[in-house]
C-alpha cells in the first residue's frame, strides 16, 4: 500500500508510515514541495497508485466529482498536536489499511473512521 501525505499534515506521519513498512511520501519529498498542487497530488496518486491523506476537502470534492484521487484518507481532528496526531494514525492503521482495501474515501477524526461511499 503506498500513500501521499498533504502539505497541511507533518512529514513525521509520512515518516510513522515508512516506520510501519509502507512506502509513503510527504509533499516535502516532492519538487514543488508544499507548493504542490492538488492536481499534481492526484497525478502522482494515480500514476503511482497512491492513496492521498489530507486535510484539504477538495481532495473529497474532487473524489465525489472525477474520482480522483483513487483513494483518500481525509483527517477531520481538528487542530491536534503532531503527537497526538500520530499516536491516533499508530493505533489506527491496520483498521484504516483494512477500510481502503474495499473502498474508496475514508475519515479519521478523533474517535472514529468512517467510510465515505
Amino acid at each position: 500500500m503506498k500513500f501521499i501525505v498533504d502539505a497541511q499534515l507533518p512529514r513525521s506521519l509520512s515518516d510513522l508510515f515508512k516506520e510501519l513498512g509502507y512506502d509513503c511520501i510527504h509533499t516535502l519529498d516532492l519538487p514543488g514541495k508544499n507548493q504542490t498542487t492538488d492536481r499534481e497530488i492526484n497525478h502522482i496518486a494515480q500514476k503511482d497508485s497512491r492513496t492521498v491523506i489530507s486535510k484539504d476537502n477538495d481532495f473529497l470534492l474532487s473524489y465525489i466529482i472525477k474520482k480522483i484521487p483513487p483513494k483518500l484518507v481525509i483527517v477531520s481532528t481538528g487542530n491536534l498536536s503532531n503527537a497526538d496526531l500520530l499516536k491516533l494514525f499508530k493505533s489506527n492503521i491496520e483498521k484504516i489499511k483494512r477500510l481502503l482495501k474495499s473502498n474508496h474515501v475514508i475519515e479519521i477524526n478523533r474517535t472514529n473512521i468512517i467510510v465515505h461511499y
